[in-house]
């Protein structure tokens, strides 16, 4: 039998690196277009409570019984709530306020480089030159999206929820190495859906009524779309590049984001921008491709 043929160190396989780089691209396009026909929390509650079921039955079909320990659970769970409950209520609240899907994914994806500097200044963790230089150059492409008008990006509320929303998604990536060693990925990741869904629904309940759903079928075709393909298929995904390329894969495809989702928004939401928006717009990736850089992984069919 002829050997195997041997993978590089850090490359990634093409087909799972360029789905997910349109799943997660994506989930900036389905989450603007949900709230056109469902409030946010609702939206949010509805997502996780199906992508939570759907782990769930995985997990327990693929992975068998789920054995932590108490400790690691509560890490597990409040984690999962920084990542999923907070973290996406603020960015589905900025899209309700005007944020534009490019903007959010733009600021979505300085939160590797951001991770870093968060590690840096909580956990002192070393921050290499490289990557403090990215974080500016990526944080100054954002300045010149935005531009002296900061309304036509959504209004002050709607950039700081976004801002708010990076910020905490860095932080749930801290917390991801705070619960230590956890259980398979897909029983986490059912964990931390499930948990997720009791304060969104109280939050829907409180401020969005009972009548939050103005189009139950574009609503329910936007929320299948975020629970199967944002979030289970893209959970599959990132696994297959972990394993495959190592724990900063996905982080490494990051600076991709941001210009597939703008011409994404441009197909599917009519989004355009303006010539100093492209601008910054490509400032920002070759910050945040600079601040990810590790041994620059290539993609293998």
């Amino acid at each position: 039998m002829a050997d195997a043929p041997v993978r590089p160190v850090g490359a990634l396989p093409l087909f799972p690196a360029v789905a997910f780089v349109l799943v997660w691209s994506s989930g900036y396009i389905s989450g603007p277009y949900g709230i056109q026909h469902v409030a946010p929390f609702t939206l949010l509650t509805f997502r996780f409570g199906v992508a939570a079921a759907i782990a769930l039955l995985l997990a327990r079909l693929l992975r068998g019984p789920l054995r932590i320990d108490r400790s690691t659970a509560v890490r597990i769970g409040l984690t999962g709530l920084a990542m999923n409950a907070v973290q996406f209520g603020a960015i589905y609240l900025a899209f309700d306020a005007g944020l534009g899907a490019t903007l959010a994914s733009l600021l979505h994806a300085l939160t590797p480089v951001l991770t870093a500097a968060l590690a840096a200044l909580f956990l002192k963790e070393s921050l290499s030159a490289r990557q403090l230089l990215g974080l500016v150059i990526g944080v100054a492409g954002v300045v010149i999206v935005l531009g002296p008008d900061i309304e036509g990006a959504g209004g002050p509320v709607a950039v700081g929820l976004g801002v708010f929303s990076a910020i905490t998604l860095s932080l749930g990536t801290l917390g991801q190495r705070w619960i230590g060693h956890a259980p398979d990925p897909l029983w986490a990741a059912a964990v931390q859906f499930a948990v997720s869904v009791p304060p969104l629904a109280v939050l829907a309940l409180a401020l969005e009524g009972t009548h939050a759903v103005s189009d139950p079928v574009r609503g329910g075709l936007a929320v299948a779309f975020l629970a199967i393909v944002n979030s289970i298929v893209g959970l599959l995904l990132l696994a297959a590049l972990v394993r495959r390329g190592g724990a900063g894969s996905g982080s490494s495809l990051f600076f991709l984001s941001p210009p597939v989702t703008a011409v994404l928004a441009w197909l599917v939401l009519g989004e355009t921008l303006t010539g100093l928006e492209v601008l910054g717009l490509f400032v920002a990736v070759v910050g945040v491709a600079l601040g990810t850089r590790r041994a620059a992984p290539r993609l293998i069919s």
